[in-house]
């Protein structure tokens, strides 16, 4: 089962998040989501334990828990698939995209 921490301090890294979670049991594999461009993470990140005993047991004794200063939120991770759709779809281009003021008029 893959768990969600987030409200992460911009400090931790990869090794902090798996020493949290260590104490409660095996770590398959812990990973904080960076910037792609800066590098910079982004405040969260997803922690995967060997077992889902394991995973429901870290949930419960870690939600809330202190980790570099902040309290960390700690819940099982949602599918992509079952979050709910932003109406903006991610971007993308944009034809004519509002732009100065000045001779802007249609003719």
């Amino acid at each position: 089962m893959r768990i969600f921490v987030g409200s992460l301090s911009y400090g931790v890294d990869d090794n902090q998040l798996k020493e949290f979670f260590a104490p409660v049991g095996t770590v398959v594999s812990a990973s904080v989501i960076t910037d792609r461009h800066s590098g910079q993470s982004k405040g969260f990140g997803f922690v995967e334990m060997s077992s889902d005993e394991e995973a429901k047991e870290a949930i419960k004794q870690l939600n809330g828990k202190e980790l570099d200063g902040r309290a960390a939120t700690v819940n099982e991770a949602k599918p992509k698939e079952d979050r709910p759709q932003s109406s903006y779809g991610g971007g993308g281009g944009g034809y004519n995209r509002g732009g100065g003021g000045y001779n802007n008029r249609r003719y």
